[in-house]
């Protein structure tokens, strides 16, 4: 993972899905200074926000805080995150990132989330028009707020939790083996819980990845396969966005099919298989180690990946 370039542009979905879910790793280093803003109370969960944005920063919390509680008990593991909850206005006093609404670390744990609806959440919202009736029905289902306007604000919120998945597998110490494999792992972490915890939002986290790519043409893309992800790592995210788009709505896909095969064990198995696996496998024996050790579920998403 990286840092995204200043000179993005939040007018293609796919590619601020690219960049949504690649900054993991910090992006700048404002140190550990929140004046201006408020801390929020009675949450396990450090949380500051911005004036304005109180209900905001008490949802956000509660989810990590609920989020945090789930995987504890499952892995006997917390990692230290912080809570920003900013405004617009915030936004620039603390961090450099320079696109508004997108979910990212500053450093290690402090991870900095909108609390207010965006160009660029709204730059996600598809051409319904141009879509067939059903999938059409099913986005404005899904994404339409109170008023029947369409907003992507359901899908990014949920983001935050893809986001706590990495703070788990970097402060926990897993070796992640593959660049795609820290991913998936997100996604899984991601997936699992929503499942598990507050499955009517199920909806609002699929159905995008899954327009994404039964609407992506693989013969448009450069590059197509986990090896070539691999070797070509930054140049797919510096220079082909797209590109990175389609392979992280796949990762999410896989991630929905995983947790549906094996349940809340496939995570768990997960997470012990990558802490105790400290030396770095080839294809063969890492694919070989998924299936044994965690399901074939997740060892598919190597073997099967050109299918």
């Amino acid at each position: 993972m990286k840092k995204a370039k200043n000179n993005v542009t939040t007018q293609n979905p796919v590619f601020g899905m690219y960049i949504l879910f690649y900054l993991t790793i910090p992006f700048n280093l404002f140190g550990q200074s929140y004046v201006g803003l408020n801390q929020l109370e009675n949450f396990q969960t450090k949380t500051y926000y911005s004036n304005g944005s109180i209900e905001q920063a008490k949802e956000m919390a509660e989810r990590c805080d609920n989020v945090v509680s789930f995987y504890a008990k499952l892995i006997d593991f917390e990692p230290s995150v912080t809570l920003l909850v900013l405004s617009k206005e915030d936004w620039s006093k603390h961090t450099k990132f320079p696109v508004y609404g997108m979910p990212h670390y500053n450093d290690n744990n402090t991870l900095i989330v909108a609390s207010q609806d965006n160009d660029f959440w709204k730059s996600f919202i598809p051409p319904i028009e141009n879509m067939p009736q059903e999938i059409a029905h099913q986005i404005s289902k899904t994404y339409a707020d109170e008023n029947g306007t369409l907003t992507m604000r359901g899908f990014f919120d949920l983001l935050a939790i893809h986001e706590l998945g990495h703070a788990f597998h970097i402060q926990g110490g897993l070796t992640m083996q593959r660049k795609w494999m820290g991913e998936l792992f997100a996604n899984i972490f991601l997936h699992t819980y929503i499942a598990e915890k507050e499955p009517e939002l199920l909806p609002a986290l699929t159905i995008f990845p899954k327009m994404v790519v039964s609407s992506t043409n693989k013969n448009d893309l450069q590059f197509t396969s986990l090896s070539e992800l691999e070797t070509n790592y930054e140049k797919i995210g510096q220079e082909y966005p797209n590109n990175y788009g389609w392979y992280q709505c796949r990762w999410h896909i896989a991630a929905g099919n995983i947790y549906n095969q094996g349940k809340v064990e496939v995570f768990k198995n997960l997470w012990q298989t990558l802490m105790t696996q400290k030396e770095i496998l080839d294809d063969i024996s890492f694919s070989s180690l998924l299936y044994k050790q965690v399901h074939q579920s997740v060892a598919d998403v190597q073997l099967k990946w050109e299918d």
